[in-house]
């Protein structure tokens, strides 16, 4: 079996990314900034980043944070990998980078374009958003103000974390199929499931925005209703989430 190194592997997919691969019998190395021995902070990369990398023949790249940074820590990423001899770099990004012009969204193209170009195997995955961002969403609207007019795609982290361990257990593919959840919902739907199950009142209000980014949100450039793989639905999610 091959050594494979998780960025990233103590959140919310690369920790199910790294139980997967080592269930499968993979050597694997759990980078993140607080957790030793691969205490590594990307942004700033260095000799710990070297010594993380050294001797690994995949990298799974699910470090991200909307704060910034994420183009400074691929490029040292990148440039640890390609001294180490690394054979393939995978990396998870987002349906809808290419046509969203959100910063955010933005950023994580950037990254993919220093992926492709790197020199080495490369494979780029592209999901839709989890049902735990849009769950951390919903809780912290004290009204539930919505986007008009504006749907989202959720899906399971854990189907995505069984999809990037697959394709790091395989060659480099290149950008593979998107991988969407399996309903194309509208915010309003969502959001009134969410009341339903955590049993909380309040009124649901769609309201329109402004700007490039609603726009194209709004038009479904996020979306991948093609790609509609995944099979845990938000309900099953909330169902889930609240027996825990």
């Amino acid at each position: 079996m091959t050594t494979i190194l998780v960025t990233g592997g103590t959140g919310t997919l690369g920790r199910l990314v790294t139980e997967r691969l080592r269930t499968d019998g993979h050597e694997v190395r759990v980078l993140s900034r607080h957790t030793p021995p691969y205490a590594v902070d990307l942004r700033e990369g260095g000799p710990r980043l070297d010594a993380a990398v050294a001797g690994v023949d995949t990298v799974v790249h699910c470090a991200s944070t909307p704060r910034g940074g994420d183009e400074q820590a691929a490029a040292n990423l990148v440039s640890a990998a390609r001294e180490a001899g690394v054979r393939h770099l995978v990396h998870i990004s987002i349906v809808g980078v290419d046509r969203v012009p959100f910063g955010y969204y933005r950023a994580k193209l950037a990254v993919e374009k220093l992926v492709e170009e790197s020199g080495l195997g490369w494979t780029v995955l592209r999901a839709t958003q989890f049902h735990d961002l849009l769950v951390q969403v919903l809780q912290t609207l004290a009204k539930m103000v919505l986007p008009a007019g504006v749907s989202d795609q959720p899906v399971e982290v854990a189907e995505v974390a069984d999809r990037l361990a697959e394709l790091a257990a395989g060659p480099p593919a290149g950008r593979v199929d998107d991988f969407a959840g399996p309903e194309v919902r509208t915010f309003e739907s969502l959001a009134r499931a969410f009341l339903k199950a955590s049993g909380r009142r309040c009124a649901v209000l769609n309201v329109p925005l402004w700007g490039a980014s609603y726009r194209a949100f709004r038009a479904g450039g996020h979306l991948a209703p093609e790609r509609a793989v995944g099979r845990g639905t938000f309900e099953e999610y909330l169902a889930t989430r609240l027996r825990r």
